[in-house]
Parts: structure tokens; sequence; C-alpha cells
């Protein structure tokens, strides 16, 4: 069974978002994939879980690097996990099969919402993904469905 998560991100930018994805992932000791098509917004991301703090730092490196099946955080653009991951972020708004995670996070601003829904659509009749939908309120992230 694999968990998708639909994030609608209002109120956060994606690299924070995706730090404390990151971070919930780490705690329960699990890896974790980050993907994103634009190698800018990778960038931010890597930049956001550098500067995640002393007490909360988050390693992780790019896909291709030497090492990277050894990083429990990878940025790719792509969704194959050297690195083994059970999680995986798609971070560009951009959703994508993705066969072998126990949880999926599909993180997508507000004018993403149509390709969101169709994304969530085809996914109706699949007894083996259990769908959750999340929006910001007030700072916080709330299940809606």
């Amino acid at each position: 069974m694999t968990k998708l998560d639909f994030w609608q991100v209002t109120d956060d930018p994606v690299e924070k978002v995706v730090a404390l994805i990151a971070k919930r992932v780490r705690d329960e000791g699990a890896r974790l994939l980050v993907v994103s098509a634009d190698a800018a917004q990778r960038e931010s991301i890597s930049r956001a879980l550098w500067q995640a703090g002393p007490e909360s730092f988050l390693a992780h490196g790019e896909a291709g690097a030497t090492g990277a099946e050894r990083q429990p955080i990878l940025l790719s653009d792509d969704v194959a996990a050297p690195n083994g991951a059970s999680h995986l972020v798609l971070a560009d708004g951009r959703f994508r099969e993705a066969a072998g995670f126990a949880r999926v996070f599909l993180l997508f601003p507000p004018d993403g919402a149509p390709h969101a829904r169709e994304a969530w659509s085809a996914q109706d009749g699949r007894e083996d993904v259990e769908r959750a939908y999340f929006a910001q309120e007030n700072g916080r992230w709330v299940k809606k469905r």
C-alpha cells in the first residue's frame, strides 16, 4: 500500500515544506528522494536542507554524484532512488507514477490544483493507494480528506 499525500502549498516556500517533510522522514529512520525537474529549485531545496539548523541538520546529496546511494536524502530530476528511499517528495508540482515507495508527497501551489485534481482522479479505484489531501491553515498542515 502506498500513501499518496497531496499538499497544497500556500503559506510557506516549497523549500521549507520539503525540509519539514525531510526531518519527519529522517526522524522515522527512513530515506527520502526529492524530485524536481527544475535545477534551480533543487538548489534552493539543498540550501534549505543545509540551513535547517544544527539540531536538525539534514544531510543530503544530488543524484549522479559520487556516493549518492549512501545519502539519506537525495535530490534528483528522476524518480529512480539509488539511495533506496522509501519516501518520495514531488517538489515541482508535477505528478509522476512511482512504484516502490511507501509514501509519496505531491507538493503543489494553488495554480497547480487542476493538475493535482487530475492526478487525484487518476488514482480512483486503486486499492494499492491511500490518498489524503493537506492544506495550510494558520501556519499548520491540516488533513482535509
